[in-house]
């Protein structure tokens, strides 16, 4: 399986009510570095596996509604928690809505995708599936 990865990163605010995050719970900022991994069992003619400038700019597209934002206030997460794993599901799904849509240059090989999120250099979340 060939892969290529593209990064980009996000600051954001939130919060997480529950117990079990601990001092989480309160109103918090987190910057999150923010990887792409998208997975083609082949090639395509010219070696690549999808146009690194497009999945950049995919990545990016994923991330712009994200950045800066306070996700307690964001209608798309009420009622849901917006914890790393969450988040990194919340970018796959965008991307593979890219992806989906030949967005990406890939001409329909792609097969995996796996976005991860990186609270900081000692832990990290990460989604992966197949792209269907």
């Amino acid at each position: 399986m060939f892969a290529v990865e593209v990064r980009d990163h996000i600051m954001i605010a939130h919060s997480l009510p529950a117990e079990v995050f601990g001092p989480a719970q309160g109103l918090h900022g987190a910057t999150f570095v923010v990887d792409a991994a998208f997975f083609a069992e082949e090639l395509d003619a010219h070696g690549i596996v999808v146009d690194i400038g497009l999945a950049t700019e995919a990545l990016g597209a994923a991330l712009a509604p994200l950045r800066y934002r306070n996700l307690d206030a964001a209608p798309e997460f009420a009622g849901r928690f917006t914890t790393t794993e969450a988040l990194c599901r919340h970018v796959f799904d965008s991307l593979a809505a890219a992806a989906r849509e030949g967005k990406l240059g890939d001409g329909g090989r792609l097969r995996r995708l796996r976005v991860t999120l990186h609270e900081s250099h000692v832990a990290r979340a990460w989604y992966e599936a197949a792209l269907q």
